[in-house]
């Protein structure tokens, strides 16, 4: 008989990491990069441009060691990593607040810190939820301020997923007035991958996702869905400063569906969700204006 493991919560009982500080000259060349992935037309900024809502995950970035990462390509070690065995991660969601936008170009500061830990009990098992909060700096002015929601499990869970059947003929049924149609493929997840530091093989290693993490296909990024939905607002708003925005991760998306990221304007605000022919809301959002 196999002994019941130890709640997460008396992993991280004495898990108490300080705050970090980390530095970026925030060069022109990743927006750009991330412009091109999008298809747009030019650079959405340029040195001295105020840098779009959440392009700042396109900076202060970490490459851990190539040894440093685990079976599933997650870095094995990092501050704000809890230390709990088998470690599974899922990017929940996030609140950020503008003050003012972040200037490409100019030498920015993040102080990231641990907000939160907290164990909680879901349908598939025991889940901690940690939030980290980060500030950005520049010329010694407090521009943004961003929490992000990381769910994390102990062990292995696999076929949650492999029930669902892709069907990448069908389009999402939606008449919002903002509309962003998007067909993931394989090498846009790529280069999403790339230019976010991020190497977990769930986004470009197809067999890994199937046969280790039970999914039909390669799963189209959190972030990626988040800042498409945040293109809304861009496009759509150009004039208008978003003051706040908060955004939920609810269903995966995979690789060859269609997805069309909906938004719809009210009164200073906007609520904006991403949807497939499978589900309305894989992901929401809400924005207010300044």
């Amino acid at each position: 008989m196999q002994p019941t493991p130890p709640p997460l919560s008396s992993c991280v009982k004495s898990w108490t990491p300080g705050p970090v500080t980390d530095e970026d000259p925030l060069p022109a060349g990743p927006v750009a990069a991330l412009s091109a992935t999008l298809n747009l037309p030019d650079a959405v900024a340029k040195s001295g441009d105020p840098l779009p809502p959440l392009w700042h995950w396109l900076y202060f970035l970490h490459w851990p060691a190539q040894r440093d990462l685990g079976t599933d390509g997650h870095p094995l070690h990092g501050r704000f990593l809890p230390p709990i065995p088998h470690r599974q991660r899922m990017w929940a969601g996030g609140r950020c607040e503008i003050t003012e936008p972040l200037r490409l170009g100019e030498p920015a500061e993040r102080i990231s810190s641990l907000s939160s830990v907290v164990a909680k009990h879901g349908r598939t098992g025991e889940m901690l939820f940690v939030t980290e909060r980060r500030e950005f700096r520049q010329h010694g002015r407090t521009c943004l301020v961003e929490e992000q929601d990381i769910v994390y499990r102990s062990g292995h869970s696999t076929g949650q997923q492999n029930a669902i059947t892709l069907d990448e003929s069908a389009f999402p049924d939606a008449n919002d007035p903002w509309q962003l149609p998007l067909r993931p493929d394989p090498a846009l997840l790529f280069r999403f991958s790339a230019l976010t530091a991020n190497a977990h093989r769930i986004h470009y290693d197809t067999p890994y996702a199937q046969g280790q993490e039970g999914y039909p296909g390669l799963v189209v990024h959190g972030p990626l869905l988040a800042l498409l939905m945040l293109e809304l607002a861009r496009r759509h708003a150009p004039v208008q400063q978003v003051r706040t925005l908060s955004y939920r991760l609810r269903r995966p998306v995979f690789t060859g569906e269609h997805l069309v990221a909906c938004g719809k304007p009210s009164d200073g605000r906007a609520e904006l969700r991403i949807a497939t022919h499978r589900e309305a809301q894989h992901a929401t959002a809400e924005v207010t204006f300044a």
